[in-house]
């Protein structure tokens, strides 16, 4: 290889020596480059991200505060079932879809059996919600869709119960995907819209049977929007030509077919889980006429979104003038968020964590506030919009980092206390310090008691006793005791024992929790036992 002549090297050096040799006016491709990276950087719409990072920030931090909630419990257990049997077997009476157990396999395969794992699928669906939010841009415009998916971010609903491991939150993504495929396909008609339908479809029945409300409800909102058409002439009332043929949607429908055969037959181990999907509805039919311990009146969501959810609130008032809008999306959403929160007050039965399956719509319709002032009102209204967000967010972070376990708090609804870490603590952190502490005894002896089950899952010596039966030996490293049984049971214990009172949930009496003094003296350092059995020493 031939050395440079020593006029080059001098002038390279020369540039090195002067600071100019790695200057991009050198290198005019990498110039290009950096010019055309700023005027793309420029153009980004940064707003998306920060309202995606909010979501992301506000359902993960401090994401295991709370411990487990009653239904939480139960979701674990049944995981735990379908490690050992292998699938999912559906029952009808359970009200749910196989759909959720399935992700929850699979996370806690990934990631052990703990309420991160727990959580982790849900709350990336309610981040997915927020996304699926800015999704409507074509439809409703970029303002309202952005307005919207703030809201969503920062409401108290949505990020409470985007941090528990329900279907709700399911629920709430493949309903939106089917009306966004709905809307899309009349506006435009093409094939990637009528997949967000088909999905949105198949995956509301893998989720809940409450998927029928929705379904009847977007179905009847097509002629009352035809009526206020007629009413109130929109622009955009004339359908799209469609793009996609019947080949296309003969792929759609057999895929949410096959999704559903699927998961409903137990992954084809268990095909009389398919015919769950008629049997569940005369159980269900019954507990939504009958309540079963959870009837409401039918003002309750009302009651809901005056003490939380502003903007579905002001959303939702917004629609008694959603005929002066002139976009057929946002009248539609008026019009079926309005039949949805009709038909969810005409059931008697009602849990809170509902309420997040139903009001979304109207928080469409509150971004819509811009579209209904004259431009002179424009800055007060958006002023009137931020006080509303900001006291949403401040509500929402009052509930989930402070207040999540208070039972006074309506969406805190049969929450688990904190009592319940006086037993799981030292009892987990005995068996992370040595495994053969997984094999300590310990008897439950009360009615429900989840989600203890799930939580003490790798414990192998735990019994739970209910409706009298106890075991014959009663002495064990730790006994949970039901108030009325607690006479009983110190009646023929021998050991001495460290005592707790324990209130599992509200609606329940407060039960006696016994760790033997034995075992975990290191966690009462100076204390004495407060229970000494007649056979101690």
């Amino acid at each position: 290889m031939n050395p440079q002549p020593p006029v080059t090297r001098m002038r390279i050096a020369a540039r090195t020596s002067s600071g100019e040799g790695g200057a991009p006016a050198d290198f005019p491709m990498l110039r290009d480059h950096l010019a055309a990276w700023k005027v793309r950087l420029a153009e980004t719409g940064w707003t998306p991200w920060l309202i995606l990072g909010l979501a992301v920030f506000l359902r993960f931090f401090l994401l295991g505060i709370k411990p487990p909630h009653f239904d939480e419990g139960i979701n674990g257990w049944f995981v735990d079932q379908m490690m050992k049997n292998g699938f999912y077997k559906y029952d009808p009476t359970n009200y749910h879809g196989p759909l959720h157990f399935y992700v929850l396999l699979l996370s806690e395969s990934l990631f052990g059996r703990n309420i991160w794992a727990l959580r982790l699928p849900v709350v990336l669906v309610s981040v997915g919600c927020v996304w699926l939010s800015l999704k409507f841009e074509p439809l409703v415009g970029r303002t309202v869709s952005r307005i919207a998916a703030l809201a969503m971010a920062v409401s108290p609903a949505f990020v409470f119960y985007g941090r528990y491991s329900i279907h709700e939150v399911w629920l709430v993504l493949f309903s939106m995907m089917f009306i966004l495929g709905l809307l899309g396909l009349w506006k435009f008609g093409t094939a990637n819209y009528l997949w967000w339908a088909g999905m949105g479809v198949a995956g509301m029945i893998l989720t809940k049977e409450t998927y029928i409300i929705h379904l009847v409800c977007a179905a009847v909102a097509i002629p009352v929007l035809m009526v206020s058409n007629a009413l109130n002439r929109l622009p955009d009332a004339k359908p799209a030509r469609q793009t996609w043929n019947y080949l296309d949607l003969v792929i759609v429908v057999g895929v949410g077919i096959a999704a559903i055969v699927f998961f409903y037959s137990g992954t084809f181990f268990n095909w009389s889980g398919v015919k769950g999907l008629y049997q569940a509805y005369k159980a269900w039919f019954e507990t939504g006429q009958t309540g079963h311990g959870h009837e409401k009146p039918w003002y309750y969501w009302l009651e809901l979104i005056k003490r939380y959810e502003i903007p579905v609130g002001g959303g939702l008032l917004l629609c008694l003038f959603c005929q002066q809008l002139k976009n057929l999306s946002l009248r539609y959403l008026a019009i079926y968020g309005v039949g949805t929160l009709i038909a969810y007050s005409y059931v008697k039965y009602k849990t809170p964590w509902c309420i997040i399956s139903f009001v979304w719509p109207f928080l469409f319709i509150f971004g819509a506030a811009v579209l209904l002032v004259r431009p002179k009102y424009l800055r007060a209204t958006y002023a009137a919009m931020g006080v509303a967000l900001s006291i949403s967010l401040g509500s929402s972070i009052w509930l989930n980092y402070f207040r999540c376990t208070t039972d006074t708090e309506p969406y805190a609804y049969v929450q688990t206390y904190n009592d319940i870490f006086k037993l799981t603590e030292p009892l987990l952190r005995l068996a992370k310090r040595d495994p053969a502490n997984y094999h300590l005894t310990g008897h439950l002896i009360r009615s429900s008691v989840y989600p203890l089950p799930w939580m003490l899952g790798d414990f192998t010596h735990i019994g739970y006793y209910e409706h009298g039966n106890m075991p014959q030996n009663l002495d064990a490293a730790f006994l949970l005791v039901q108030e009325d049984k607690i006479k009983q049971v110190e009646s023929r214990l021998h050991n001495a024992y460290y005592t707790e009172p324990l209130r599992i949930r509200n609606y329940q009496d407060t039960s006696k929790l016994y760790l033997s003094a034995e075992i975990f003296k290191e966690f009462f350092p100076g204390r004495s036992p407060d229970f000494v059995g007649k056979g101690s020493g």
